[in-house]
C-alpha cells in the first residue's frame, strides 16, 4: 500500500488590511485640505532640493559686496535680480534659501531613517522576547530620556566634530527611543494574537515571525513617528548650525543663515526672516502631514 505524505502546513500570515479600508484611508486623507496643502508644499521643497542648481537664480556662495544688504525686489532700493534681497556679503538670499532645503531634508530624512531602524529593532526585540532583553533596552531608553535631546546632541557633536554625516549620525542615535517605545507597545499586544501563536506552533523561527508578522503591523505608527521626527531633526540641525556646531560654514543651511542675519534684524530684516520662514513652514508642513497620517492610521478617524 502506497502511503502519501501530507504537505507541510502553510505558515499563517497576518491578515492584510481590506482594500475598502485602504481606499477609505486615502479618501480621508484627500478630504483633509490642510494635509493636502502640506503635502504640496513638501513636494515643492523636495523639488527645490533636488533641482536646486536649475532653480536657483545665482550661485548661493557668490559674493558681491557692492550689492550687500539689498532689500527684496518689492521694497524701495530692491532689484529684480535679487527677489528676496541679499545678505551682508551680497549673496542672493533666494538662492541660499533654495540650496538650504538640501541640507534640511537630507538631515531630516537621514536622521529619521537611522533612528527608525535602530528603534524598530530595539522595540521588536524588547516586545517580542521580554524578560531581561526588555528590561535592558528600556532602561537604556530611560537613561537617554533623562538627558535633553538637544543638549546630548550638542555634547556629542562638540566631541566628535562638525559635519553633515556627524549631525545625521548624532540626531539618528539620539532619536531611537520614541520608535522603540511605540514598537514595543504594539508588539506586546500582537505577540499573543492567533497568527503569531500559530506560527510558533508550526516551528517558524523568531526572526521570521518578527519580520513577516510583527513588522508589517507596526508600519503605520512608524510612518507617523517618522514624519514627526523629520521635523524635529530639521529644527535640531538648524539649532546646531545656528550655534556653529552643525555642518561646515561653507555649506548653506537655514540655521547658519539665521545666525548670520540676527545682527541685522533692526536694519536688514530679510536676511534672517526669509530662512526663518522657510524653516517654520517646512517643519509645520511635516508636522501636519504626520498628524494626518496618524488620523488615517486610526480606523476610528474615518468611516467606511
Amino acid at each position: 500500500m502506497t502511503t502519501t505524505t501530507a504537505p507541510p502546513a502553510a505558515e499563517p500570515a497576518a491578515p492584510p488590511a481590506p482594500a475598502s479600508t485602504r481606499a477609505a484611508a486615502v479618501r480621508s486623507l484627500l478630504r483633509n485640505k490642510l494635509a493636502v496643502a502640506a503635502l504640496a508644499f513638501l513636494l515643492l521643497v523636495l523639488v527645490c532640493a533636488v533641482f536646486a542648481p536649475l532653480i536657483a537664480p545665482a550661485d548661493p556662495n557668490a559674493q558681491d559686496l557692492l550689492a550687500r544688504l539689498k532689500p527684496p525686489a518689492w521694497q524701495h532700493g530692491g532689484s529684480s535680480a535679487h527677489l528676496l534681497g541679499t545678505d551682508q556679503l551680497g549673496r542672493d538670499l533666494l538662492s541660499r534659501v533654495i540650496y538650504g532645503t538640501r541640507v534640511s531634508l537630507m538631515v531630516g530624512a537621514g536622521a529619521a531613517l537611522l533612528a527608525g531602524v535602530l528603534g524598530t529593532l530595539a522595540g521588536l526585540a524588547a516586545g517580542y522576547f521580554g524578560g531581561w532583553t526588555d528590561r535592558l533596552l528600556m532602561r537604556l531608553a530611560d537613561i537617554q530620556l533623562a538627558f535633553p535631546a538637544i543638549l546630548l546632541a550638542l555634547a556629542v557633536v562638540g566631541f566628535v566634530g562638525s559635519g553633515l554625516w556627524y549631525v545625521i549620525l548624532v540626531l539618528g542615535i539620539t532619536g531611537w527611543v520614541s520608535y522603540a517605545r511605540v514598537v514595543r507597545s504594539e508588539v506586546l499586544s500582537l505577540r499573543t494574537r492567533d497568527f503569531v501563536t500559530e506560527a510558533h506552533a508550526i516551528g517558524v523561527r523568531h526572526p521570521a515571525i518578527m519580520r513577516r508578522h510583527l513588522l508589517p503591523n507596526v508600519m503605520a505608527p512608524l510612518a507617523t513617528i517618522g514624519t514627526l521626527h523629520i521635523a524635529a531633526a530639521i529644527v535640531a540641525e538648524a539649532s546646531l548650525s545656528y550655534l556653529g556646531l552643525g555642518v561646515p560654514k561653507e555649506t548653506v543651511t537655514w540655521g547658519a543663515m539665521l545666525a548670520d542675519g540676527q545682527l541685522y534684524l533692526g536694519t536688514s530684516w530679510w536676511v534672517a526672516v526669509f530662512p526663518g520662514i522657510a524653516l517654520m513652514l517646512t517643519s509645520l508642513a511635516v508636522n501636519i502631514t504626520g498628524d494626518a497620517l496618524r488620523d488615517v492610521a486610526d480606523p476610528k478617524a474615518y468611516r467606511r
